[in-house]
């Protein structure tokens, strides 16, 4: 078996990702982010997708350059956050969204990894997530054209719980901080966030790294994702590693130092 994954780089990586393909892609905002693999996939021009996603980028960058292009025609997510062209397209009908919550949805991804089709969460009950009516696509007039469907509701050890289906990605495109040549990855401190869960979800899943190493040189314990979930690796330039925008940025005056 050849343990390398290594790929000569991010267009060779996403070369084979066809318009109407679901992505499961890492990222919390901007924070840990596939930067160089979603700009390879607008280069690569597959369109009609699918993403699953915390959020989908801000205006300009991330998946916002595949908004803002029309490549992307549903979207799986927590929430909006500060991107001005989803927002706008989702009311003008242009798009359709499924916001989820939070934790359901990175379980839910977490649980198309591990091989588990639906599972029962406390989250979301005696709300639309459970009772249905939540619109996932508008009419230009700003009707609602498509809502959810109710969804099954037990109750286990006293408490309600709703019934939420599992994802499974056609690919994951994640970043991680360190990686070796099987694809054994490590993420640093918040730039973990959904790229685990992401990276498991995927049948096909593509990871963007920071630092390759060789097999052996990751102790077990370092290990955030195992290989076992990664097919391919592509390897950042030092100038692309330091690559870490941020939303926004706050401040405040440095307070005067007590003599």
């Amino acid at each position: 078996m050849n343990l390398d994954k290594v790929v000569p780089s991010a267009a060779h990586a996403v070369a084979d990702i066809a318009s109407g393909s679901s992505l499961a892609v890492g990222g919390f905002g901007l924070v840990g982010i596939p930067w160089f693999l979603i700009e390879a996939l607008l280069d690569q021009g597959a369109d009609d997708l699918t993403v699953v996603s915390n959020n989908c980028g801000v205006d300009g960058a991330g998946l916002g350059l595949l908004l803002e292009r029309r490549r992307i025609s549903r979207v799986i997510a927590s929430y909006v956050g500060e991107n001005k062209e989803f927002a706008r397209q989702y009311l003008a009908g242009e798009l359709t969204v499924e916001l989820t919550p939070q934790g359901t949805l990175a379980e839910r991804m977490r649980a198309g990894g591990a091989g588990i089709g639906a599972f029962f969460t406390p989250t979301g009950v005696g709300t639309l997530v459970a009772e249905g009516g939540l619109p996932w696509r508008y009419h230009p007039d700003g009707t609602v054209g498509l809502a959810s469907e109710p969804k099954e509701v037990r109750t286990f050890h006293g408490t309600e719980m709703v019934l939420e289906e599992s994802i499974v990605a056609d690919v994951a495109l994640v970043r991680a901080a360190v990686v070796d040549r099987a694809g054994n990855c490590v993420f640093r401190a918040s730039a973990r966030n959904f790229n685990v869960p992401a990276a498991m979800a995927g049948r096909l899943t593509i990871v963007e790294a920071e630092k390759v190493v060789e097999v052996g040189e990751l102790g077990p314990d370092e290990v955030h994702l195992p290989g076992v979930f990664v097919q391919r690796v592509v390897e950042l330039t030092p100038q692309q590693a330091t690559r870490k925008d941020i939303e926004k940025r706050t401040t405040r005056p440095r307070e005067e130092t007590l003599a």
